[in-house]
């Protein structure tokens, strides 16, 4: 891929990325009401999880294709970054510390990219950001209501 073509994409994935996740540092994503211990547990919880997964992700098969394998290997690691930063938005206080988080999300989603365009990879199809998904409205009796036209 020519390096313009490279420049171009990166940047508008980077600026997708930041307006995705601006909403993420602009308001705290940690459970109010939640005690400090509970919310600690909580944090401790998805960390885990993501530290789990990450490592099973990153023990592959050798292919013999040391290229392959790299990032085979990377995606997974860059993933479980993502997944542990995540963690930090919905639980995290320090706004320097959740800055910093902000910024593994976008730098670790624009790696996985470039390594998948090396690599000649599929680029995964596009999810919305966590803001984009809207519940339906809820009725006070319960009952779901048609989504406002």
């Amino acid at each position: 891929m020519k390096p313009a073509i490279r420049l171009v994409l990166r940047a508008a994935l980077s600026v997708g990325l930041v307006l995705a996740f601006g909403g993420l540092c602009a308001v705290p994503l940690s459970n109010q009401g939640l005690s400090q211990r509970d919310e600690e547990t909580a944090f401790l919880s998805e960390n885990d999880i993501a530290m789990t997964k990450m490592m099973a992700g990153m023990a592959v098969k050798p292919t013999g294709d040391v290229d392959r394998d790299f990032v085979s290997t990377m995606i997974p690691h860059h993933q479980g970054a993502i997944d542990m930063a995540m963690a930090e938005l919905r639980h995290g206080h320090n706004e320097q510390l959740r800055r910093i988080a902000q910024e593994i999300v976008v730098e670790q989603q624009q790696e996985i990219v470039a390594m998948r365009l090396a690599s000649h990879d599929p680029l995964p199809t596009p999810a919305p950001s966590p803001d984009q998904f809207q519940a339906p409205p809820v009725h006070p009796a319960g009952m779901h209501m048609p989504a406002p036209r």
